[in-house]
């Protein structure tokens, strides 16, 4: 029993010191957490229409490179908005509450660069 103990005692700064390590480890690996939510208001034969919420950094209306059909947009909330197409050319655009705008089919990266959640509905045409 008087070894047990010692053996404990020995072992108790090792475990607190390596309990330290992972919790420091731990804050300073990013977490993987969903920057951006969807969610499908109405689907028909027709349209798909989509909402999107976004937080500061994360995809806008898709998350990394993604693909929409012919699309109507109509912002929620305001937002600053950085899309790079597939061929490569950037715009970034301060979208505001009821900015309403018409987009081609499109292949594009598109992140939320403000400060603040984004928030907005997309029309897809099928």
């Amino acid at each position: 029993m008087k070894l047990m103990s010692s053996v404990i005692v020995a072992a108790l700064p090792c475990a607190i010191l390596l309990a330290g390590a992972l919790a420091v480890r731990a804050d300073q690996t990013p977490v993987k957490m969903p920057l951006q939510s969807e969610r499908v208001l109405l689907e028909n034969d027709k349209v798909r229409v989509l909402e999107y919420v976004s937080k500061p950094d994360g995809g806008v209306c898709g998350v990394d490179r993604h693909a929409h059909p012919a699309h109507v947009t109509i912002v929620l909330e305001t937002a600053r908005d950085r899309m790079t197409t597939q061929g490569g050319k950037v715009e970034v655009a301060d979208l505001k509450v009821g900015d309403v705008f018409w987009s081609e089919a499109e292949t594009h990266t598109d992140v939320n660069i403000g400060k603040t959640d984004s928030r907005l509905i997309i029309v897809e045409i099928k």
